[in-house]
């Protein structure tokens, strides 16, 4: 089709030899018949050349005009397919994906292959890729929709509220926007990385006159930095890390050395809480990794030694079969005589660190593996049980006070079977996985026993039933969409390559889209008894930071595309690397 400009040039050119054609120029007609009397000359010439050559000197200049035109066609079938490669990657940067219906899977995957690509630019570390297929880019399409809520109605601020559209603050330190942005970048979203990056470069600071709960801000805060220093080798990450870690070192003010819970930025004091003299032990021993990481990024020691200091104190104390009681005084200590004794909330963790700081040290620490794997004997010999009549294996807790074994399990114990499977993947014995297998079992059956198909914070065991194995009161219904099951689901299927784990968080992944998903992001849920669970109305942080990059990890085709030989996660998802010593 010749568009309207070309179509007037040749009715402009036409019109011009037309009104010429009465009029003739004998000088003109003079010079073209000269230069095609000469034309034919040199045409006879070279003709008459040409039939002189030899049979054999013609096949030559045959066979190199014939190589000729194959390398031109070549180089240009080449510089072609470059172009177009660059045009479609720069177009799936630059534009967003168009929404997929998750309701026929195998339609999203026929329409088109989708492999976003990042373009980094920072160039020290390779690019990680979009997602490669129909469950990977619908999570990407999750943590957009939550991305957008959020920016929409909270930006800077910590939380968004996606019922009523409403900001909400906790440390004042947009923690969603931090603890998100590594998820971002692993998925390959370039807008939202680049925004929430310009963001903490410009607007997070670390001045406000205003307590944090310094377990909470070391895991969320510090240890995206750092992920996302790893990752883009940008300073900026590394500056605000260590003008963070400095701040934080304040908590390690107390007589013992053990961290104290809140920690005021801005002053750079602590304290113990308000409601105690006491900090909880998952939180001071869940910090080891992030100030280990920042010490070796910044070359400064003091932060390793200050975190160090605090796992050989907990090393040194009588424990019960290698279980900690879940308090301990800052101001002696000491744990606090007969606490709860649980891998459940302020619990979980401190057995999480013990491994994972054996992994980060290039396992020449050995007291971490020796309490580590003293701890799992006793979780072995004092806290697993089988319920009735299905015999499910799962994981009580010593109550406060007496010691007795109390038959409930926190959602945040499903951590455990990834932890169990990546000591096995690491040397450690063959029932460590048999646990692993068994309890993630039934973990996952906490979310199958419900009409949502969502797990409660707390689910409830009969020891002594000829009915169910399990219950859940409503007071423990609840589900901040808790990130542990998935998480171990994303251990297993690495370190197994079985992709029944991938199954069964295509169907959690189903119900959060069901029953969370609300137009300003995703929210926690009341009651998940209930066939439509009640909104809470808060969308937690670790939702971007964990469940979806979890979910997202543990869709990919490629197992490795974070390699648990090269990368130790910290307990709020944020990759670090694992050093030799």
């Amino acid at each position: 089709m010749i568009n309207s400009d070309a179509q007037s040039q040749i009715g402009f050119h036409q019109h011009e030899r037309q009104s010429g054609s009465n009029k003739w120029n004998p000088k003109m007609d003079t010079s073209i018949f000269i230069t095609e009397h000469q034309q034919t000359i040199s045409h006879k010439n070279i003709i008459r050349k040409w039939n002189r050559l030899s049979r054999l000197q013609r096949s030559l200049v045959y066979a190199f005009l014939l190589i000729a035109i194959t390398v031109l066609i070549l180089l240009y079938s080449s510089k072609l397919s470059t172009d177009i490669n660059k045009d479609e990657n720069r177009k799936l940067v630059q534009e967003p994906v168009k929404n997929v219906s998750l309701v026929n899977e195998s339609e999203a995957v026929a329409a088109k292959p989708v492999k976003a690509v990042i373009e980094n630019e920072f160039n020290e570390r390779p690019a990680f890729t979009g997602p490669g297929n129909a469950r990977q880019y619908a999570v990407v399409q999750s943590f957009k929709h939550a991305w957008r809520g959020y920016k929409e109605h909270a930006w800077g601020h910590d939380n968004v509220k996606p019922v009523s559209g409403m900001a909400f603050d906790w440390f004042s330190l947009g923690l969603t926007i931090v603890d998100g942005l590594d998820t971002a970048y692993i998925m390959g979203l370039t807008e939202e990385f680049e925004e929430g990056r310009q963001w903490i470069k410009d607007n997070l600071v670390f001045t406000k006159n205003k307590d944090v709960n310094f377990f909470e801000v070391t895991i969320r805060v510090l240890g995206a930095l750092l992920s996302n220093y790893h990752f883009t080798q940008d300073e900026m990450f590394l500056d605000k890390a260590k003008d963070l870690g400095e701040r934080l070192m304040a908590g390690f003010s107390s007589p013992s050395g053990i961290p104290y819970s809140d920690v005021n930025l801005g002053t750079r004091t602590a304290h113990a809480p308000e409601w105690s003299h006491y900090s909880t032990t998952a939180e001071v021993t869940t910090v080891q990794l992030e100030f280990r990481e920042l010490s070796r990024a910044s070359g400064n020691p003091a932060f390793e030694d200050a975190a160090t200091t605090v796992s050989e104190k907990i090393h040194q104390l009588p424990k019960k079969h290698g279980l900690v009681p879940i308090f301990i005084n800052p101001n002696t200590g000491h744990f606090l005589p007969h606490a709860t004794i649980t891998l459940g909330a302020r619990g979980d963790s401190y057995y999480e660190y013990l491994l994972k700081q054996w992994l980060q040290t290039g396992k020449t620490v050995n007291y971490f593996l020796d309490d580590y794997m003293t701890a799992i004997e006793g979780v072995r010999e004092f806290l697993a049980k089988r319920s009735s009549p299905n015999k499910y294996l799962f994981i009580g807790e010593l109550s406060a006070g007496s010691e007795s074994f109390n038959p409930k399990m926190d959602h945040l114990t499903c951590f455990l079977p990834g932890t169990l499977a990546l000591g096995h993947a690491n040397g450690l014995p063959d029932w460590h996985m048999t646990m692993a297998e068994e309890l993630l079992y039934t973990c996952y059956l906490t979310y199958a026993a419900h009409p949502s198909f969502l797990a409660p914070e707390i689910t409830h065991f009969n020891l002594a039933s000829t009915t169910d194995d399990m219950y859940t009161k409503t007071a423990d219904a609840h589900s901040l969409l808790r990130p542990e099951f998935v998480e171990s689901l994303w251990y297993m299927y690495q370190l197994t390559g079985n992709t029944t784990f991938q199954d069964w968080g295509w169907q959690i992944y189903q119900s959060i889209e069901k029953h969370a998903k609300v137009p300003n992001g995703y929210t926690s849920l009341n009651n998940v008894k209930s066939e439509k669970p009640l909104q809470r109305d808060m969308m937690e942080t670790f939702f971007l930071s964990e469940t979806l990059k979890y979910l997202y990890l543990l869709f990919s085709d490629d197992r490795f595309i974070i390699d648990l030989n090269k990368y130790v996660i910290n307990s709020e998802a944020h990759p670090l690397p694992i050093h030799k010593n």
